[in-house]
């Protein structure tokens, strides 16, 4: 009897050992993702550079969940009646912040991508985005579009119910909310030099593009081993324009996934939305940064959908919205978006 009993505890004891052994989970998971939050030794201040120090490696395929500081200072947000104790701790240690500029962003990172080189595409899948503090706020700039004619420059914060997802504007104006990150973007060629964070360029950083939500790719040309991903400038709601300079200006957090794609080598960054394709272009002048983002939705279509240049060319001027992404960054930015639907399956 005792004999008959020993296969099976045998085997009960083979079910017993198999969850134990696939309780660990690696390091980069979508279910175990590296944790990247802000200090004085994780952020960068104003800057994407091909010099700058790592402050986390990962591997392609890698998931990290960063968090991102508002652009501001304890100082002025509580000049504009924040309550101290509401200015986060994270925010007042990033003060000690000595080598700044010439930008005014705070970038979480630089990340460094393992296997990212110049001339393959990294791939940045934004699966989750957070607010983690229940206040924005809008500034009125000197460098607004209209900063020659208003010179007002207020402050105004701006509650956010995070539940009803609005911001209280003001009595009787509730914003609908769509938090994304104003700037993401990995280091420029080394001939750049030290960028500054506010213009947006062929490297991505300060886009300012409202619909790179949760949900959405973004597409970036690798330049510098490592790709070098910083992140930050958040936003709680944003107009196309941004037109005095900020949006609802806020605390961030997000879930992203990193893949490089190698040799696949695009110029200006692209994105994908569950309902759109993207393509993007900036330039100091309006005018040639629609040609660049008009110009690479017809390289879209041409290398990925095989048409010709004329036809996509016709293709972009019957299905493609042509948008005003920003007008204050230096840089202004348009971007391109084309409905996946009209592909339809055969």
């Amino acid at each position: 009897m005792l004999t008959a009993l020993i296969p099976r505890m045998t085997v009960i004891l083979v079910f017993i050992m198999l969850p134990i052994s696939s309780i660990a989970q690696k390091k980069g998971s979508a279910t175990n993702p590296y944790v990247l939050n802000p200090t004085d030794s994780t952020v960068v201040w104003g800057n994407y550079w091909s010099e700058a120090r790592p402050v986390l490696h990962i591997q392609s395929g890698d998931y990290v969940r960063v968090r991102t500081l508002i652009t501001s200072s304890p100082d002025r947000l509580e000049g504009a009646g924040l309550p101290a104790d509401q200015v986060e701790k994270e925010l007042r240690e990033v003060q000690a912040v000595k080598d700044r500029g010439p930008g005014g962003h705070i970038l979480t990172g630089p990340i460094y991508v393992e296997g990212a080189e110049p001339g393959d595409m990294l791939e940045v899948h934004i699966h989750t985005i957070k607010m983690p503090i229940a206040y924005g706020y809008n500034a009125i700039g000197q460098n607004g579009f209209l900063s020659d004619e208003i010179f007002d420059r207020r402050m105004k914060i701006i509650p956010l119910d995070r539940e009803k997802m609005t911001g209280h504007f003001a009595d009787g104006i509730e914003i609908p909310l769509h938090p994304f990150f104003g700037s993401m973007g990995v280091a420029p060629p080394k001939e750049a030099g030290r960028w500054n964070s506010a213009p947006p360029w062929i490297h991505g950083g300060n886009l300012d593009n409202k619909e790179l939500v949760a949900g959405t790719t973004l597409f970036l040309p690798v330049h510098v081993k490592g790709g070098l991903f910083e992140m930050g400038d958040g936003h709680a709601a944003q107009g196309n324009g941004e037109v005095d300079i900020t949006a609802i200006e806020t605390s961030l957090e997000g879930e992203l996934e990193f893949i490089v794609q190698k040799g696949k080598n695009i110029v200006w960054p692209r994105a994908e939305t569950p309902t759109h394709i993207i393509t993007m272009g900036c330039d100091r002048d309006l005018n040639a940064a629609t040609h660049i983002a008009v110009r690479e939705m017809i390289r879209y279509l041409v290398d990925e959908k095989k048409l010709s240049q004329a036809e996509a060319y016709m293709l972009c001027s019957v299905a493609a919205d042509v948008n005003i992404t920003q007008l204050v960054d230096g840089n202004v930015g348009v971007h391109a978006m084309l409905p996946k639907a009209i592909f339809v399956k055969k």
